[in-house]
């Protein structure tokens, strides 16, 4: 009998890992697994981006002004996307402003992230006077469109790619606090949070170590829902001219230096279109598939 109960245990299959169990179930939302393929692509051309793209991104050939893509009458296998309004060739921008929309992103989400999860912890954890004029100063900015808010920071400091960037990371900022409020409501009243304070665990040791790990999952898929959001308005504010200033090669300046050409030279426009959407939507595929990782409501 015991022989058996072991054959059958043998026959058990093994637990998984965290990460394994994250993978089973991330895998199963198929495009959140093309998401993430097309981000990692992207990540690689952005970095590998000086090697990559056949030219200079300012590199203007002026005999090619205006060059069709390849595949189409009159273009040339040398710019196989084409050329813009200055001969300056379009996939090697594409490919230099993908660096520049991912640096962005990455930089707007890391700098809201940590601003919004302390004052998140603080709001949550301390409550009383911190937690209400906190949360009613993140209702103001909720009220203002972000954009708008944006724009009119830019307007104060001055158009560039940094202070576009602190504006953006500004107005991310009411996302992270609260949720990581409601998350840390959840978790303050849990057992292993009283067990450290009756050990004598200080309030900075509650929130960052004890409290702090355990509101991750939501955060994570904000973060990546985020990334997102930074991109498209990048995008939005270096096509209003208040972000990235010509020539640096980021998409939505791209966008907005040839409107003029929208009828007469539509590869200019339509393909670094392309690049905002096909980003933006892989970013939000992604974060479909985290929520549906980490959520225990879908695991089934």
């Amino acid at each position: 009998m015991s022989q058996l109960i072991e054959q059958q245990i043998d026959k058990m299959p093994a637990p998984l890992t965290p990460l394994q169990e994250f993978w089973h179930y991330f895998s199963r939302n198929k495009g959140a697994v093309a998401g993430m393929g097309y981000i990692v692509l992207m990540v690689v051309i952005a970095l590998l981006a000086d090697f990559l793209a056949p030219h200079a991104p300012n590199e203007q050939f002026r005999q090619f002004l205006l060059t069709p893509p390849a595949w189409q009458e009159g273009g040339s296998w040398q710019f196989i996307l084409g050329t813009d309004d200055v001969g300056r060739d379009l996939l090697s921008r594409l490919m230099h402003g993908a660096r520049l929309s991912l640096l962005v992103g990455g930089l707007v989400v890391i700098l809201s992230l940590i601003m919004g999860v302390s004052l998140g912890l603080f709001a949550g954890y301390i409550g009383g006077l911190v937690d209400v004029t906190i949360m009613r100063v993140v209702d103001i900015m909720l009220a203002l469109p972000s954009l708008l808010l944006a724009l009119v920071l830019v307007a104060v400091f001055g158009p560039s790619i940094v202070n576009a960037s602190l504006a953006l990371a500004f107005v991310a900022l009411p996302h992270y606090v609260r949720l990581t409020r409601a998350a840390v409501l959840l978790e303050i009243n849990r057992e292993y949070v009283t067990a450290s304070q009756v050990v004598g665990a200080s309030a900075l040791r509650q929130m960052f170590i004890n409290i702090l790990p355990n509101c991750f999952a939501p955060l994570i898929v904000q973060a990546s829902l985020g990334f997102s959001n930074a991109i498209l308005d990048m995008a939005a504010l270096g096509f209003l001219g208040m972000g990235a200033q010509p020539p640096t090669p980021e998409w939505g300046t791209m966008l907005s230096d040839v409107l003029q050409f929208t009828q007469s030279a539509w590869w200019i426009v339509i393909f670094p279109g392309l690049a905002i959407l096909l980003t933006v939507l892989a970013f939000n595929l992604m974060g479909d598939g985290l929520r549906d990782a980490f959520d225990p409501k879908l695991k089934q």
